[in-house]
């Protein structure tokens, strides 16, 4: 396929998402729904209880999925699947097949992790992270196929999530800021992009100007090419927006920021908020994104932000744009500390919170989230217990969609196909070769999605 072709259809699908029906209502009406039995639906929006679909997954009823990928398990390159899926983005390629670039997120330490590609195009020869490419043709019922897979980019580590772009790359993020210290060949912390069109692996390169910290996803607008980032990192975390010097081309560097409420510098967010309350933003310079001392201390860009003004968060994890808006998730932030989402409006450089848990049974630890073509947020939980996909209505009702039935670990990677029929999601499995042996996975779910607003 012509790499502009390419392009072009990608393009085409990021304006479609900037597009999707409005979630106004959200942040103004964000409540939680009536409770009810953990496990059973939740207010009007909900698509009814959760029944096993199969051994993994338990979904409600009139919902199927097939298993398209699994840790181990060989792929078209020869290469054994890797360990730890996270963080995944769509990319049409054409009406009937779309690629997927999916994370790893590798935590092996230098000497036990096994590299996914050769020296010469890793970035670090020691680290075991990185990315995979599935093609994927999608049948008329919403049905998936994996046609091929292989390895796109690594040497690379602790590749937790990321974004997609509107020019057809995917940008992966380091979750550590690990380096020299602790046995790596280079520093650690940074971006990587990698293009979705690419058939084979590519060259790693870090994105040195959009920061070296603990990096969790990333947005980008499509009409500005502004990159926004969030920080994971405990209750010391900050919400980043990096301004690229040519819009699309990243690698020709850019100003890094860190928002800040007009008026009450230093705030924090973690705790005492309202939903729906809108507050004034802007946003105050990162004069060194790349500090050496990151290695040691790895709140090192957020305290220079922070000193400058900017707000505190409580561990900023999944990142999306649509409806002309940023949405983002504070994990465990909220007076319960069970979790946030939050909405910022560019143009109008406002922020709010939508909807914060109040109870485990209600949402407990959002991490990766998605925004679907009609309208509705879907929101991957990772906590010690119980792990569901949630779904938040636009008109502010919560309830589950889907449970983990194999075991605790956390649901991540929510993408859906352009016309909104497959539903794409990753189980995580394992980060580490010692670990009780939970498998990463990738499914493709479908059914009657009008039913409610996922």
């Amino acid at each position: 396929m012509d790499r502009r072709d390419f392009v072009r259809r990608a393009g085409r699908w990021a304006g479609t998402a900037a597009l999707a029906p409005s979630l106004a209502g959200l942040a103004a009406r964000a409540r939680p729904a009536a409770a009810s039995t953990p496990g059973t639906a939740r207010g009007s929006a909900a698509y009814g209880p959760l029944r096993p679909a199969g051994p993994e997954l338990a979904l409600p009823e009139g919902f199927s999925y097939v298993l398209l990928s699994v840790e181990g398990r060989p792929m078209s390159d020869g290469r054994p699947t890797p360990r730890a899926h996270d963080g995944m983005g769509l990319f049409p390629v054409s009406d009937e097949v779309v690629r997927l670039v999916r994370n790893h997120e590798d935590q092996d330490p230098p000497g036990v992790a096994v590299p996914l590609v050769s020296p010469e195009l890793a970035y670090d020869p020691l680290a075991g992270g990185g990315t995979t490419t599935l093609e994927v043709r999608l049948e008329a019922d919403g049905r998936a196929v994996l046609v091929r897979d292989f390895v796109s980019a690594g040497g690379t580590m602790i590749n937790c999530a990321g974004g997609t772009t509107p020019w057809g790359s995917w940008l992966t993020c380091e979750e550590t800021t690990f380096g020299q210290g602790r046995g790596w060949t280079l520093p650690h912390g940074y971006v990587f992009e990698v293009p979705a069109d690419a058939d084979e692996p590519v060259r790693a390169e870090p994105l040195r100007d959009m920061g070296r910290f603990t990096h969790e996803a990333v947005a980008v607008d499509p009409v500005t090419g502004f990159v926004y980032e969030t920080e994971d990192y405990n209750r010391r975390s900050g919400f980043y927006r990096f301004r690229p010097h040519t819009p699309g081309v990243l690698r020709d560097g850019g100003v890094l920021e860190m928002l800040a409420v007009r008026g009450a510098p230093q705030v924090d967010l973690r705790t005492g908020q309202r939903p729906g309350e809108w507050r004034g933003v802007e946003w105050v310079p990162i004069e060194n994104p790349d500090p050496p001392e990151a290695e040691r201390s790895a709140t090192t860009v957020w305290l220079e932000g922070f000193e400058a003004g900017g707000a505190r968060f409580s561990r900023l994890e999944g990142c999306w744009h649509a409806d002309r808006s940023i949405y983002f998730h504070a994990t465990n932030g909220g007076d319960a500390q069970l979790g946030q989402v939050w909405r910022y409006v560019p143009d109008e450089e406002a922020l709010a919170l939508v909807f914060e848990s109040p109870s485990e049974d209600v949402l407990s630890g959002p991490d990766n989230l998605t925004v679907s073509p009609r309208g509705g947020i879907l929101i991957c939980e990772d906590n010690s217990g119980e792990t569901h996909l949630r779904g938040l209505s636009p008109a502010g009702e919560i309830f589950p969609f889907a449970r983990n039935l194999l075991n605790a670990r956390e649901f991540a990677g929510a993408c859906f196909s352009p016309d909104g029929r497959t539903l794409f999601i990753n189980l995580q499995g394992d980060t580490i070769s010692m670990g009780p042996g939970h498998l990463g996975q990738t499914f493709a779910i479908w059914g009657p999605w009008e039913r409610g607003p996922l």
